[in-house]
C-alpha cells in the first residue's frame, strides 16, 4: 500500500515540477514529455529491480548512465537549468520507487527537490545579471579597453569578459560577457516584470 501512496506523491511531484515550475517559467513544449517520460520511466524501471533480486545500487547505475546518455548526446542544446530539472525528474522517480523508504521520508526529500527547484530557478533570484555572447565591429586586445566598450554599449557593470575569438583581419571580436544590469535597467525591461495573470 505504501508503494503505491509513493506512486502517487512521485506522479504529482512530477507534475507540479513540470507543469507548475517548468513550462511556465521557460516555455519549452519538448521537454514537457522529455521530463515526465524520464520520471516515469526510472520510476518504472527502478521499481522492477527493488521488486526483484537484482540490488538496488545497480538499478540506481543504470537510471543515471541512461539519463546521462540522453543529455550527452542531445540533438538540441540545453542550457544548465534545463539539465537541473532532469537530474530532478530522475531524483523524482527513485525516490518514488524506493519502497525500503518511508513515505514520510521519501515525501519530504521529493518536497526537498521542489522547493530547492522553486527558489533556484526563481527570476527574481540574481535578476540584475546577465550572460551574452556578442560579437564586435572591431578588434580589440586591451582587456581594459574591451571591458570600457562592453560597459558602454550594454550600460551595465561587466564582471567577467572571455575572448571566444579575435579577428584582426576583419575586425571583429567575439565576447562571452557576464553583467549585471543597474536597477533603472531592470524598470525600463518589460522581460523582468510580471504581466498581469503570469506565474513565477
Amino acid at each position: 500500500m505504501s508503494q503505491l501512496v509513493l506512486f502517487a506523491i512521485d506522479i504529482c511531484a512530477v507534475v507540479l515540477l513540470v507543469f507548475g515550475l517548468y513550462f511556465p517559467r521557460h516555455r519549452r513544449r519538448d521537454l514537457v514529455v522529455a521530463y515526465l517520460g524520464v520520471n516515469i520511466g526510472v520510476l518504472a524501471v527502478a521499481s522492477a529491480l527493488s521488486a526483484s533480486n537484482v540490488g538496488a545500487g545497480l538499478g540506481l547505475g543504470l537510471a543515471l548512465f541512461g539519463v546521462l546518455s540522453i543529455i550527452r548526446l542531445r540533438s538540441t542544446e540545453l542550457d544548465q537549468h534545463e539539465v537541473a530539472y532532469y537530474f530532478s525528474a530522475l531524483a523524482l522517480g527513485i525516490l518514488g520507487a524506493l519502497s525500503t523508504t518511508s513515505v514520510w521520508l521519501s515525501g519530504g526529500l521529493m518536497a526537498l527537490i521542489l522547493a530547492v527547484m522553486f527558489l533556484g530557478d526563481h527570476r527574481r533570484l540574481f535578476r540584475h545579471y546577465r550572460h551574452q555572447i556578442l560579437v564586435l565591429d572591431s578588434a580589440i586586445t586591451h582587456h581594459a579597453v574591451l571591458v570600457a566598450r562592453l560597459e558602454q554599449l550594454l550600460d551595465a557593470r561587466v564582471h567577467a569578459v572571455s575572448v571566444q575569438r579575435l579577428d584582426l583581419v576583419n575586425e571583429t571580436t567575439v565576447v562571452d560577457v557576464r553583467y549585471a544590469l543597474p536597477d533603472r535597467a531592470l524598470i525600463a525591461d518589460p522581460s523582468t516584470s510580471t504581466p498581469s495573470g503570469a506565474r513565477r
